[in-house]
């Protein structure tokens, strides 16, 4: 409850008029003018500072697709229906176990991630990286480093690799995933999915 004392109008500057504004009055255009406060903060100032820590463009990044998810099963269950893809290509089930994530994520997880030097990236590593033409980062596992200093990606979800997996350039990398947040992410999924069906 508003002190009738310390209301909107007993201000006489303008400054403290915004204040009381922002932080006192319980109305939805204060709630709404709150919200854009925080998005911008968040934008402008959180996310590059953090980049800047983190020596990365994408500090903290969302999953947008189902395409590491293992759909409930459990790891054995899982590598009895995908194992042999890896294996052909000289990864173990033992590897994979202690690989970074190696049970998968969902859509709508997030990721803290963290700049990483090309040299410093092995196989296993969860990468963020951005392809061309695609408006989000791709967050896909390596599985194999080419004798030309490209890496291989691929989605645990996916059958195979796409195109575009089979030599990602250093440049391309803007780091790798160091720190989990179940469901953290689907703010921004929910915001994407939106905007997608108002622009169609």
């Amino acid at each position: 409850m508003e002190n009738p004392k310390c209301s909107y109008e007993t201000h006489k500057s303008k400054p403290a008029k915004l204040w009381h504004f922002l932080a006192h009055e319980d109305s939805w255009q204060s709630f709404l003018v709150d919200a854009v406060f925080v998005i911008l903060i968040g934008k402008f100032l959180v996310m590059p500072g953090l980049g800047l820590i983190l020596h990365t463009d994408y500090p903290l990044v969302a999953v947008v697709s189902s395409s590491m998810d293992h759909h409930g099963k459990d790891f054995s269950q899982w590598w009895f229906e995908n194992g042999k893809w890896y294996e052909d290509r000289g990864i173990t089930i033992q590897q994979f176990e202690v690989f970074y994530k190696h049970n998968g994520f969902s859509k709508g997880d997030a990721f803290a991630v963290i700049g990483v030097k090309p040299g410093n990236v092995k196989i296993g590593d969860v990468l963020i990286y951005q392809v061309q033409g695609y408006p989000d980062p791709i967050i896909h596992r390596v599985i194999a480093i080419n004798q030309d200093g490209t890496f291989q990606t691929k989605g645990d979800a996916n059958y195979g690799q796409i195109s575009f997996e089979t030599s990602v350039s250093p440049a391309q990398i803007q780091g790798k995933a160091v720190l989990f947040g179940p469901w953290l992410g689907w703010v921004k999924v929910l915001a994407t999915d939106l905007t997608k069906f108002f622009l169609q």
